[in-house]
């Protein structure tokens, strides 16, 4: 495979990745005018946008089984119309557990786009160039958190938000068809008939994972750092501006889209800046400390610059969770890194999930009480970045020379 054939199909990939960074993000801009049409409550709001990072994660298994079984592009061109079906189907949602339907779909749709990526870099490129790649991939699938910032909300002003779903449902068909014609792969690159896992094999396989030591800190770090960033763009940033301060739909959208600029620049960096080694732990648990001490500085200090520049900082931030990738590599021996990276992938969406689902019935709980919801869901969020990090500080980890 020469390496132009190689980009051309990591292009194809990643404008995959992009969509269910789209679909990911949706809740920050669309969320209050769903939750007005169809009375939501916080809590129903965060169940709604934790469903796609459940799905999405509960699927990561039978995803990584596929394409140790079928390949890359067979498990993708399969699995991504599920994607545009539930796209569609929350388009036209006449309630909200047909939503709720719908984004069981998109999650599920959705769920191999991210680690499709991630095996194909390992399978295709240089080891030596697997973190750099990855950041730019990261960065590329911004685009797709780009489109539900302000383009979003301008479209939502225009018409509704269930054109907000129909439209990325018609870019999903798009992406799938670039998908089905770019992607092949040798004939030798799925696995021998002979050597295909079982469900139950891949499952003992991951579990034999946590006879390691270090593999529960990196689940515990694994399942809050990037569920940091997602919940706080994709989910309260946008109600959080609108009703804490008045901002109107597009100007929230300004504001997601700027931290959303900050995001998709902040991989690449961190790929490039890669300390690797011991030096690698030290930076993961520094910048976990700085986000939580981020999402708390929101929370407690009512100030609408002063939030907003606080979220901009945190977009900027958010590529080092990118650095796990390193760590997951130099952790585990060659014949255990795929099994690895389905499981840290796994942590990392249903992390997300648990992290909206939560701050979704905190802000309920706190609203009910009298209190400030967005406080609650951000000092919750704050907490458990930290709790992560302070696991992976505590419990063993990968012994890594500087």
């Amino acid at each position: 495979m020469t390496p132009r054939l190689a980009w051309a199909m990591l292009l194809a990939l990643a404008s995959g990745f992009a969509l269910s960074q789209a679909f990911r993000t949706v809740a920050a801009i669309m969320g209050p005018s769903l939750a007005a049409q169809l009375q939501l409550s916080p809590q129903q709001l965060g169940l709604w946008a934790a469903t796609f990072h459940f799905s999405f994660g509960l699927m990561q298994l039978v995803m990584g089984v596929s394409i140790d079984v079928f390949g890359v592009r067979r498990t993708i061109v399969w699995a991504f119309p599920v994607a545009v079906v539930g796209g569609v189907m929350s388009a036209l949602a006449p309630s909200f557990g047909w939503l709720l339907l719908g984004q069981v779909l998109i999650g599920s749709g959705c769920a191999p786009a991210f680690l499709v990526c991630t095996v194909f870099i390992a399978r295709y490129f240089p080891a030596a160039r697997f973190t750099a790649v990855s950041g730019l991939v990261m960065s590329i699938s911004g685009l797709g958190v780009l489109a539900t910032a302000t383009p979003l909300a301008l479209l939502i002003e225009l018409s509704s938000w269930r054109w907000g779903f129909g439209v990325l449902a018609t870019l999903g068909l798009l992406s799938w068809a670039a998908m089905l014609w770019l992607v092949h792969e040798p004939a030798n690159a799925a696995a021998d008939a002979a050597q295909r896992p079982s469900l139950r094999e891949a499952a003992l396989g991951l579990l034999s994972l946590f006879r390691l030591p270090h593999t529960a800190g990196l689940v515990a770090y694994a399942a809050v750092a990037y569920a940091g960033f997602i919940t706080l763009r994709g989910l309260w940033l946008g109600p959080l501006l609108i009703e804490r301060y008045g901002f109107t739909l597009v100007q929230a959208g300004n504001v997601a889209l700027a931290m959303t600029l900050g995001s998709m620049i902040s991989p690449a960096v961190f790929g490039r800046l890669d300390p690797g080694g011991a030096r690698r732990i030290r930076w993961l648990l520094g910048f976990a400390a700085l986000a939580a001490a981020l999402l708390a500085l929101m929370a407690v200090v009512h100030h609408a610059a002063l939030d907003v520049a606080l979220a901009l900082t945190y977009g900027l931030l958010s590529g080092y969770g990118l650095l796990q990738y390193g760590y997951v590599r130099d952790a585990y021996p060659a014949e255990m890194r795929g099994r690895a990276l389905s499981l840290f992938t796994m942590a990392m969406f249903l992390g997300i999930g648990l992290m909206q689902w939560l701050t979704g019935l905190v802000a309920s709980l706190a609203k009910a009480a009298g209190s400030d919801p967005f406080t609650a869901a951000l000092l919750t969020m704050g907490a458990m970045v930290a709790g992560g990090a302070l696991l992976f500080w505590k419990l063993p980890r990968a012994h890594l020379a500087d």
